[in-house]
């Protein structure tokens, strides 16, 4: 039963960051995933992560669909 419930929560965890590199993707910022972090490259990025609530709800697995 623990184990079912790992892989679960790992692959819940691998969509999560799928769906925060494909948000940023979208807004053409290069992103990766790398294990358990997505990396993000493009200037201005900080700024643009802060005014897009869009982007910060993709992280919180909330896409606004």
């Amino acid at each position: 039963m623990r184990v079912g419930l790992e892989r679960r929560v790992a692959a819940r965890a691998a969509a999560v960051r799928a769906r925060i590199a494909a948000a940023m993707a979208a807004e053409r910022v290069a992103a990766r995933v790398e294990g358990e972090s997505v990396l993000l490259s493009a200037p201005g990025l900080h700024a643009r992560w802060w005014r897009d609530l869009a982007l910060r709800e993709a992280g919180r697995g909330r896409s606004g669909q």
